[in-house]
């Protein structure tokens, strides 16, 4: 099985706020892979992938097909936003070294691809609104602020 990163169409979730608009294909059920995510999105401008955040478990790459996006991710003196062109590459590892949000600032259409292992069990944190995002099983999971949490034995 395969597929064409540049000729494959993406479609967009009419329930995402303005700002986080993108059209996106999952990759891994069309070629038929397991242990490898990928996702081909397409940005048009002034749109989004996701909030800035992190990955707990899994490690991810962004690769530019088309346009110039702007990725902002954390560095020695905060943060940083730093402009990409078609074939730029960048590696988003496990934990907060890695938090990152991809935006296009332009005005013509940005398209990407992500990969990313395909940990058992996701975890992801928001920075910018303080939540957790758990994903236990692919179909299943929640958000939740850090501050909603409650006692070890709250329930039993």
């Amino acid at each position: 099985m395969k597929a064409n990163v540049f000729a494959i169409g993406t479609e967009t979730d009419p329930d995402d706020p303005e700002g986080y608009r993108a059209g996106a294909v999952k990759l891994g059920p069309i070629i038929g892979g397991r242990e490898i995510g990928g996702s081909i999105y397409d940005l048009p401008p002034g749109q989004s992938i996701c909030p800035f955040h992190f990955e707990y478990s899994a490690e991810e790459w962004l690769v530019v097909l088309q346009g110039r996006p702007v990725v902002r991710r954390p560095d020695e003196d905060g943060q940083r936003e730093e402009e990409l062109e078609p074939g730029d590459t960048v590696c988003f590892p496990r934990g907060p070294s890695g938090a990152h949000k991809v935006t296009n600032r332009t005005g013509d259409p940005v398209r990407v691809l992500m990969l990313s292992t395909m940990p058992a069990v996701d975890i992801s944190y928001y920075p910018d609104s303080d939540k957790y995002g758990v994903w236990p099983a692919p179909g299943e999971g929640f958000l939740v602020r850090r501050t909603s949490g409650v006692d070890y034995y709250d329930g039993e």
